[in-house]
């Protein structure tokens, strides 16, 4: 018999079995996922890591392969809004039943042997797309890479987008470091796909030492934009008139390219023909990632909470709206780097409003005001008794054509979109 049959009681149970909520290591995950005998035993994968621009990666792959017609599984993670969007079908989040029937599966056969949450999620999405018999597994990596459970998974492609810091307390405070545990997703010849212009040497020096395939972006390929769409080089293939895609920012050419040579790889395994990846290309969906909600106050939300992403954002709104006021509804975790994501939105930013989370982690006031002093910033608004008395303070102040933006957490825009959307 089943420990639950809901899924809330399966997470409120996981979110308190293991002794810490994050524990990197393959030992014991690798050791259920073989007690699990899935069948069949080798799916296509495409694994993708990366600082920022993963989840962009994962959503073009999806797209594409949807596109062309094939059973597509995507594993991703946080989830926004609830938790089977971490693992979809077909772009649609599997059922709280199929996800309940992996969780008592999975707790079957694993014995004494202790599991995280995110291991827990992670052997369910793949016991899933396992039964449902997906053409392929697109796998986005938690936290890393090399020490992530996705990485009991051999891929056939993997995808490292970018390089920046965050998450130091696991994966080292640089890029180096960083960059190393992210290389740990490669396999000796498979293609190794780095989206990132400037990555740290580590990242190389580990896929040479793997004997990996390496294609990096500006070397195996290339984008050029045009004045209607855009080209893609590698080697002697060529796709030219490609349409935008359709997530915005320039980041996202280097996202789309790197995707591209993903599928141009996998062409002999899964043939993908140019109008899939047009489809898929102007197709893509991905929440809470510049995320525009027009009306006479238009609304952003972003999830992106390090330096690196904040500069991606600084930039979007600089070539989208270099005229529009920016009214900032923010919060973010207190591990995070709270003064250099401040740092690089302050010139852009009119007005503050800083939002109350009840997550342990968030950053308490106190904390966020004493990073704005220190930056010299002016025009900050505190004292909210919630998320709701914040937005709705900006949402008051802001006048007609003035843009409030929502970002710096999931958490933060996941109270947005459950409360307001």
């Amino acid at each position: 018999m089943a420990r639950f049959e809901s899924l809330a009681n399966w997470l409120t149970w996981q979110e308190q079995f293991h002794p810490r909520p994050i524990d990197l290591g393959l030992e014991r995950v690798a050791e259920v996922f073989c007690q699990l005998d899935l069948k069949p035993t080798k799916i296509p994968t495409i694994t993708v890591a990366g600082t920022n621009g993963k989840g962009s990666c994962v959503a073009y792959l999806e797209s594409i392969y949807l596109a062309q017609g094939y059973k597509v599984g995507a594993y991703t993670s946080p989830h926004i809004l609830h938790y089977n969007e971490r693992i979809r079908i077909n772009g649609q989040p599997v059922s709280d039943a199929a996800i309940c029937a992996a969780f008592a599966h999975i707790d079957t056969v694993r014995n004494e042997t202790s599991l995280s949450y995110f291991e827990f999620a992670t052997l369910a999405a793949l016991e899933i797309f396992s039964q449902e018999q997906v053409d392929i597994r697109i796998l986005e990596v938690g936290l890393g890479g090399r020490l992530d459970a996705v990485n009991i998974v051999n891929p056939d492609a993997a995808i490292v987008s970018t390089i920046a810091i965050d998450h130091v307390d696991w994966l080292g405070h640089t890029k180096e470091a960083i960059g190393r545990e992210k290389a740990g997703i490669f396999r000796k010849a498979i293609p190794a796909i780095i989206g990132d212009t400037q990555p740290p040497a580590s990242l190389l020096e580990t896929a040479a030492a793997l004997q990996a395939n390496v294609l990096q972006i500006g070397d195996a390929f290339v984008y050029e934009k045009q004045a209607h769409g855009w080209n893609w080089t590698a080697d002697q293939l060529k796709l030219s008139a490609l349409p935008d895609p359709v997530l915005k920012g320039e980041h996202q050419y280097r996202n789309a390219s790197a995707v591209l040579m993903a599928v141009m790889s996998l062409q002999k395994v899964l043939p993908v023909d140019e109008w899939a990846i047009h489809q898929g290309l102007q197709q893509a969906k991905l929440q809470g990632r510049f995320q525009l909600i027009t009306g006479v106050k238009p609304i952003l939300l972003d999830v992106g909470h390090n330096p690196q992403a904040a500069e991606t954002l600084v930039d979007y709104l600089q070539t989208y709206f270099p005229t529009v006021k920016i009214h900032a509804v923010f919060a973010m975790m207190k591990d995070k780097d709270i003064p250099g994501v401040l740092a690089k939105m302050q010139d852009c930013v009119a007005q503050w409003y800083l939002a109350p989370l009840t997550n342990p982690r968030a950053a308490p006031e106190e904390l966020l005001i004493s990073y704005f002093q220190q930056l010299d910033i002016k025009n900050v608004n505190r004292d909210y008794a919630d998320f709701a008395a914040a937005f709705n303070d900006a949402r008051c102040k802001a006048l007609p054509g003035e843009m409030i933006l929502i970002f710096g957490s999931f958490f933060l825009v996941s109270e947005y979109l459950s409360q307001f959307a």
